[in-house]
């Protein structure tokens, strides 16, 4: 707490500095303006401050300011979501308390790149893979968006490739701790009516921990060539993944010796890798100025083979998918109707010592039918009321019947999601907003087989309704940006994936759950000058949360009234970007977290903690066409011992202690060079 405190009191200082700014503005005679920052995360472009919901967007500068290799530098930036770290490619990613029970990596919260679907068809989200060059915006809707990104209890992640208006390339070449080494390159190329762009990147890390050492390589691109009625895009996406898996650790080597593996990983050498590939066109129709079709037409393949201590995981993902949204807009209404198919082939096998022991083969189809009108009644007003219906169906086809034939089938019923949101403005400075919607999590497949293989036909959908209310406030001629809102989301059956062996996991029901937060944004411009002390700006956040079981019971424990463990209580982010100079930028990053428990009993405690990062860069012309780079950069100043990411609920084998500690990286440092040509 008393690091919170510390933390709020910087935050208060500097926006107490604001009005010292407009003076030294005012000798400038300039003006500051925070740009309008248009969004489509409701599929219909419109102002942020339009917008009837709670919708966070990152551009590609604040995008930027990390060290480009942990995505969870780059979410903490907006408020409400909180990213489990492990290492590079075990993390797990919880908005507003929902997603908190998937052991090792992200559900609950689906992915796009530029309108694609990236979730795979089991619900798992990685967009951590993608390299952050590779992103020039970035949109985070917080809570149910029902007929828009289907209907998601978490939320939605919406990535975009960047875009320019100018041709251009940029080299980069970065080196730091662990021998860690990173090299990327992108493109864009225009003729005319024809906009390309492309980047490959390569990330090699011998990682902090033993067992640890990570490899990467992904390439991205990006396309558009635009007529006078129609525009025809693509977007591909290539990754090659390598990783060990130290995996977590009990208390005594979280405390004595974090570097070290859990001992049965380190001993196999355990490891995960995978190719995965996504490809998608999307055709842009303009009938006319009021009349609007867009048609996507995708394709994604993943292989991935992963070396456990209990068998070993051989699997891959094949499939597709077709979505269509056809929109109307006037001056007083846009309305929206659409649908969206999506198709994979799920295959995996199991072996222990080379023998087989599973292998499966599993058909997964869902449907998602939605519809969406925006209502303008007067131009303070934006109303929006819409719906959309969705059906899964899961076919299991077992291919190892040593064991008994444990083929099935699961068609769940379908599940129509409302939503209804209002925003008023009364100004160009001040908007107020609510919404109400209902979302649903789908169990993984994963989740819906018992114990003995079979598919578990008692199993539901989590479904729920979140309420919200807020306002986006723009202060001292557009200088400050304010936007606060709260929440409160009523979650049924709540999904938790429960391990009952060292290598056997099922899902259950968990009864009912309450998320109730806060959450709080300021952006402000203090300094603006062209000399010494030049430009300060600062982005900072808090969250404040709290997520409860309310009426849940396992293994005749009765857990009613706890709090849901995987948690932060407190979140507070700050992110300060100061030009003291033209060329020169230091931009530093303050974080919070407060404490967290680690089992539904309430009865262990991760402790909060705070770090600080720090990055600094300078750019100067070596002619008209070369631009360069220099930058360096330091993470964990302050060398803090902490946990980023834990195993809630970590079960004890033989006389091991619980794993619950995933060790955070101790004081870091990296540095390189960007070439912009």
């Amino acid at each position: 707490m008393k690091i919170l405190k510390e933390v709020l009191l910087i935050v208060t200082s500097l926006f107490t500095l604001n009005s010292f700014s407009q003076e030294i503005d005012n000798d400038l005679d300039s003006t500051i303006y925070l740009n309008e920052i248009i969004v489509n995360a409701f599929q219909i472009s419109t102002l942020q401050l339009h917008v009837p919901g709670s919708v966070s967007v990152l551009t590609g500068e604040e995008i930027q300011i990390t060290d480009g290799n942990n995505f969870a530098h780059t979410l903490h930036s907006i408020p409400g979501i909180y990213m489990h770290s492990g290492t590079y490619s075990t993390s797990r990613v919880i908005i507003r308390g929902v997603g908190s029970r998937t052991p090792y990596n992200t559900n609950r919260i689906k992915s796009y790149l530029n309108d694609i679907p990236i979730t795979s068809s089991d619900g798992i989200s990685t967009p951590e893979d993608i390299d952050l060059m590779g992103i020039g915006r970035m949109e985070v809707i917080k809570g149910p968006a029902s007929a828009t990104y289907g209907s998601g209890l978490g939320g939605n992640i919406i990535l975009y490739t960047p875009r320019s208006t100018k041709e251009g390339a940029a080299a980069l070449i970065q080196y730091g701790s662990f021998n860690t080494i990173k090299a990327a390159a992108s493109g864009n190329y225009i003729n005319q009516n024809l906009n390309l762009w492309g980047t490959i990147s390569h990330v090699n890390s011998d990682g902090y921990r033993e067992n640890n050492r990570y490899r990467r390589t992904s390439f991205i691109s990006s396309g558009e060539w635009e007529q006078k009625d129609y525009s025809l895009e693509y977007t591909l996406m290539l990754i090659d993944l390598n990783a060990q898996i130290p995996s977590s650790v009990g208390k005594s080597l979280y405390e004595s010796n974090p570097k070290a593996a859990a001992a049965n990983w380190s001993a196999i050498e355990g490891y995960k890798k995978y190719q995965r590939a996504i490809a998608g066109v999307t055709l842009t129709n303009l009938f006319s100025d009021k009349w609007t079709n867009k048609l996507n037409v995708f394709g994604r393949w993943a292989d991935s083979y992963e070396r456990r201590p209990f068998n070993n995981l051989d699997d891959g993902t094949s499939g597709g998918g077709i979505s269509n949204r056809l929109s109307y807009h006037n001056n007083q209404w846009d309305a929206m109707i659409g649908f969206e198919w999506v198709k994979d082939v799920y295959r995996w096998k199991m072996d222990l010592e080379n023998e087989m022991i599973n292998k499966n083969r599993e058909s997964r189809d869902h449907y998602n039918l939605f519809s969406m009108i925006y209502w303008r009644p007067a131009s303070e007003w934006n109303i929006s009321l819409g719906g959309a219906v969705n059906k899964v169906n899961y076919l299991l086809r077992d291919q190892f019947l040593s064991n008994g034939d444990q083929s099935g089938e699961r068609s769940f019923p379908l599940i129509f999601s409302p939503r209804l949101g209002i925003n008023y403005a009364p100004s160009e400075l001040l908007a107020f907003y609510g919404s109400v919607g209902h979302g649903f999590s789908m169990p993984s497949p994963e989740e819906t087989l018992l114990p003995e293989g079979d598919i578990n036909k008692e199993l539901k959908p989590e479904q729920g309704v979140q309420y919200e209310m807020g306002f986006r406030l723009n202060l001292f001629r557009r200088a400050t940006t304010i936007e606060a809102s709260v929440y409160y989301i009523n979650l049924n059956n709540l999904l938790v994936t429960k391990r009952l062996s060292e290598d056997i996991f099922t899902g259950i029901n968990a009864g009912k759950t309450s998320h109730n937060g806060f959450e709080f944004l300021i952006k402000q411009k203090i300094l603006r000058l062209s000399s010494f002390p030049g430009t300060l700006n600062l982005n900072a956040n808090y969250t404040w949360s709290i997520n409860k079981f309310v009426d849940f019971t396992d293994n005749d424990q009765k857990f009613d009234g706890n709090k849901l463990p995987g948690i932060p209580a407190q979140i507070a982010h700050a992110n300060i970007l100061w030009q003291p100079f033209t060329r020169l930028n230091i931009d530093t990053q303050l974080q919070y977290v407060g404490e967290q428990y680690m089992d539904d009993a309430n009865s262990l405690i991760n402790e909060g903690y705070f770090i600080a990062n720090i990055r600094s860069s300078y750019s100067f012309s070596v002619s008209t066409n070369y631009n360069i780079e220099l930058f360096t950069g330091i993470n964990n100043i302050t060398n803090a011992h902490y946990s980023p990411m834990l195993t809630v609920n970590a079960v004890a084998f033989g006389n091991a202690e619980p794993r619950y500690y995933y060790p955070g990286l101790p004081r870091h440092f990296y540095s390189g060079i960007k070439l912009f040509l």
